[in-house]
């Protein structure tokens, strides 16, 4: 399942320090860990994590033990070019850069052994 926070007012660069961290986690230990973040972009990457898990626990029918972060995709945005006053008349141009962020989730698959694996374990000592 997949949500997208477009246009999200902080720089891309501080957003990717916070996204390094949970990338591959599950949902849970994720959300745990960005609540104890004191980082600004942790609180745009936890709004669109509890979107995606909302979309997938409605949508797709999916346990939300059972979630896991499989891509974290942190874009650049718009920019909106402004201004700076200096002296003499000049002026300073900055950019207030925005960011796009998208968190694709998929479900924990538990790795069952099948039969004739367990066979060929077995069957060779």
């Amino acid at each position: 399942m997949k949500a997208t926070a477009k246009s999200t007012k902080i720089s891309t660069r501080k957003v990717r320090l916070v996204a390094d961290v949970i990338r591959n986690q599950s949902v849970k230990d994720a959300l745990k860990i960005l609540a104890l973040t004191k980082k600004h972009g942790a609180y745009a990457l936890t709004k669109a994590l509890q979107s995606a898990v909302a979309n997938a626990v409605t949508n797709n029918k999916m346990q939300e033990d059972n979630l896991v972060i499989s891509e974290l995709i942190i874009n650049e945005g718009q920019f909106l070019k402004r201004f700076h006053a200096s002296t003499r008349g000049r002026v300073k141009p900055y950019k207030k850069r925005t960011t796009h962020i998208t968190v694709v989730l998929k479900e924990k698959v538990e790795e069952k052994k099948s039969d004739e694996v367990k066979k060929l374990e077995g069957g060779t000592k």
